[in-house]
């Protein structure tokens, strides 16, 4: 039945059941009003005399007299309290919160756009003049399924996906309800069942539904897009030189993509290698490091954010042709289960903030790229997302890792775990849809959503360095140090600040590390590397804090090598852009490490090279 309810807030009406302790009315009115508790509830069907509502405890609603459609007045006190506050608002999100979230720039370009797919006249079957139109050429909208199987296009964009569910939101009003909701496997709390808590008790009030896996019909981010082939070709230059996996975090921005309506596009402008230990099967990495806040606070001031990620899975495969193992493929797998578990924690780090949900967040755009072997014995790169589904499910542990790297595990229940059901649907050898039991696993595939990737066909990288500036966290490899940022610069040769030698993302975490710029004159520094203008660069040298680096790495560069330069066994010098004398080198082929002078390895005989 349903009761109306009158507060200094207004009116409302709320469902109740007669039988229902008085207790679960007051937790639909503590929800409905975003209170912390019913401590402070008074209710009574007098506006003028109300009664603590914690004083019917153990009363029915049918035993109080309350009747379908009766008016009772409330009153409550008004959170104090920082903590009380939180709790209240935490309970639900507002329209007017809703509004005020801030999205990225993208998403606010692409809401402003119609997507309609404009199509020419159809010289066979038009037969109005050319300012006319009709059902054979009035464009298309941009989740039209004939236009994405057309193209080829097996997800549709996340706000085509959108504009698909909102058409009734066409505009905001206090009436607006947010079209987009997240996956939630969790028990519901509170429940007016009248049973125990969980895991006492459940109820089909409480418990969640059940899940039946499909292809996600669309996804976030479209396309992956590196502003330069140099990015990728030293992410693998370790392994190149090492035979040992590598993993790094791709910063960038979100861009519209035009070649999927309404679209978005990450566009990578560098790699950051965290610190790791690499072996030749594999990797362990310690998230979060200890300065991946400076690293992200370096990206910001350029503009950038953390878009996503990238590992090598490279073997090399013994030919000497220098080919690679292909290890992914459709008689395989793309995406082990462990990797999609890794993919689905790292997309709950990374939501995308939105005010078409009420929750204000929803999804992930970041992305996870293999860097593995293809059919040909080539190396690429592949682009993976996994489900909004796959992510929830990863954060309320209800799967895991199997020991097969092409199915997934799902748990069972616990007094601390609910799993609810979960079921996925194929096509038997009859082509008839079936639906089996995902317990107690279930194909990967699943869980993934493609992500094309590709090159600009007219590279313009936001950094322009024409060196390489030492990459971070590459002992014995790359070593960064003041004396070679101060020959990376040209300050040895002219004494001022060459513009485009700034322009290195890894220099500028170095420096960022250093701390011996201030927030002012990092900033500058960050604005040079991004706009090469003579302009920023005349600023920033003549800062206070830019001259005192400037005096730091001679000193350092004079102090360290009497001639400017280092030398090394043999006579040779070390340019500013190369790496360090190394005493060992590391076999690719068994990673045996090696002395330096030798030109093959001693324990497996094969050449350095």
């Amino acid at each position: 039945m349903l009761v109306r309810i009158r507060s200094k807030e207004g009116t409302f009406r709320l469902e109740v059941d007669p039988n229902e302790d008085m207790l679960s009315l007051g937790t639909k009115v503590v929800n409905q009003l975003k209170l912390p508790d019913y401590n402070s509830l008074t209710i009574s069907d007098n506006p003028t005399n109300t009664f603590p509502i914690i004083n019917y405890k153990g009363k029915t609603i049918s035993e109080l007299g309350i009747k379908h459609g009766d008016l009772l007045f409330v009153t409550f006190k008004e959170p104090t309290s920082e903590t009380e506050r939180s709790n209240a608002d935490s309970v639900k999100v507002t329209t007017s919160d809703l509004l005020n979230v801030k999205q990225d720039p993208v998403d606010d370009l692409l809401e402003k756009q119609d997507g309609l797919i404009k199509r020419n006249k159809d010289q066979k079957f038009c037969k109005h003049t050319a300012n006319g139109m009709c059902d054979y050429c009035m464009p298309l909208e941009p989740y039209d399924q004939g236009y994405l199987a057309e193209k080829g296009i097996k997800h549709m964009s996340f706000h085509a996906y959108l504009k698909s569910i909102n058409k009734a939101n066409k505009q905001l009003n206090t009436k607006f309800i947010p079209p987009l909701e997240e996956p939630d496997f969790r028990v519901k709390p509170n429940c007016t069942g009248g049973h125990a808590p969980w895991p006492e008790g459940i109820c089909t009030k409480c418990q969640p539904s059940a899940v039946t896996l499909a292809l996600q019909q669309y996804r976030m981010v479209d396309h992956v897009e590196f502003s330069v082939s140099d990015l990728i070709n030293n992410f693998i230059n370790f392994w190149r030189k090492t035979g040992l996996q590598r993993f790094g975090y791709l910063y960038g921005r979100y861009e519209p993509y035009p070649d999927v309506p309404l679209g978005v596009k990450a566009v990578v402008e560098t790699i950051y290698e965290p610190p790791q230990e690499d072996e030749v099967d594999g990797l362990t990495l310690a998230l979060p490091w200890e300065e991946e806040n400076s690293i992200d606070e370096v990206a910001a001031a350029c503009g950038l954010v953390k878009v996503g990620m990238i590992y090598t899975d490279l073997t090399d495969d013994g030919t000497g042709q220098s080919k690679v193992i292909c290890k992914r493929h459709i008689d395989s797998y793309f995406l082990t289960s462990q990797e999609c578990c890794f993919s689905a924690a790292m997309q709950n780090k990374h939501r995308v903030s939105t005010k078409w949900s009420a929750s204000g967040k929803f999804g992930s755009r970041f992305i996870t790229c293999i860097v593995s072997g293809n059919e040909s014995g080539g190396i690429d790169v592949n682009a993976f997302q996994v489900s909004n589904t796959c992510a929830a499910m990863v954060s309320e542990d209800i799967i895991e890792a199997s020991v097969d790297p092409n199915v997934v595990r799902v748990k069972e229940s616990t007094s601390e775990r609910y799993v609810p059901e979960v079921f996925y649907k194929y096509k038997n050898k009859y082509g008839v849809n079936v639906q089996e039991s995902a317990k107690p696993c279930f194909p990967v595939e699943y869980l993934l959503v493609n992500v094309t990737h590709g090159f600009p066909f007219k590279p313009t990288p936001l950094f322009t360095s024409p060196v390489q500036f030492p990459i971070a966290n590459r002992p014995g490899l790359d070593n960064q140090d003041l004396g070679k940022l101060y020959s990376h610069l040209g300050l040895k040769d002219s004494g001022n600040v060459h513009v485009n030698s700034v322009s290195d993302f890894q220099l500028l975490t170095f420096v960022k590390g250093t701390q011996i710029l201030n927030e002012d004159d990092f900033a500058a520094l960050a604005r040079l590397a991004i706009s090469h203008e003579e302009k920023d660069a005349n600023q920033l040298a003549q800062s206070s804090g830019w001259q005192t680096l400037v005096t730091i790495m001679r000193e350092s560069d004079n102090s360290s090598f009497p001639n400017g330069r280092p030398t090394y066994p043999g006579g040779s010098s070390s340019s500013s852009s190369g790496v360090s004398g190394v005493s060992e080198w590391s076999c690719r082929h068994c990673t045996f490490a090696n002395n330096a002078n030798r030109a093959s390895c001693e324990m497996c005989g094969l050449p350095r090279d």
